[in-house]
């Protein structure tokens, strides 16, 4: 009886790891896409997509309210042949989402969209709002000259989640589903 007791549990730690583990020959890298580089009369914006940035355990995370955060970084440079390039624009935004298991409902928060709260019962909506940029102002456009050229990149990081030091143990697995995407970079001239 004792050696049925110890084999189960062996097959139960092997069969929880097998389950918990990173696959990745099934993982999608996250990655941007429809990126879009124009102007108003008065800055240069940006809109892009995240793709495949969204796991199943991150969605399981989320909808037990677990508050997670995207970062875009979005650099613009002036290109010059001589010299180290110029440095015009260095943003950092942040997307929050929150669901609220009581109201049934997502919050987020889309700082580029002059700080914008949005409340949702839709998941699929929510994470459409979460993985997109729409016009972020990245410059002015007098602080660009006319005929140079100029580098913008850009890339979206998954926040590291800070949980409450007892749930740690837990959710020690949430790790598994940290991403970074790659820099993408359009180049074009003023």
């Amino acid at each position: 009886m004792i050696m049925l007791k110890k084999d189960f549990h062996c097959a139960l730690g092997i069969f929880l790891l097998f389950c918990i583990s990173p696959k990745p020959s099934l993982a999608k890298e996250a990655r941007l896409s429809d990126i879009i580089v124009t102007n108003t009369r008065e800055h240069l914006l940006v809109y892009f997509n995240v793709k495949d940035c969204f796991t199943a355990d991150m969605n399981k995370a989320i909808l037990n309210g677990i508050s997670t955060k995207f970062t875009f970084i979005v650099k613009l440079h002036e290109v010059r042949n001589a010299w180290l390039d110029r440095k015009v624009a260095d943003i950092r935004l942040a997307h929050n989402i929150e669901y609220n298991t009581l109201k049934n409902e997502f919050n987020l928060f889309l700082p580029e969209q002059n700080s914008k709260k949005v409340r949702t019962k839709d998941f699929d909506e929510a994470k459409k709002l979460m993985a997109e940029v729409v016009a972020l102002k990245v410059a002015k456009l007098d602080k660009l000259k006319r005929g140079l050229h100029y580098q913008l990149r850009m890339k979206a990081e998954l926040d590291k989640i800070e949980l409450p030091f007892y749930l740690n143990y837990v959710f020690f697995f949430l790790s598994l589903w940290d991403f970074e995407t790659d820099w993408y970079s359009v180049i074009f001239r003023y």
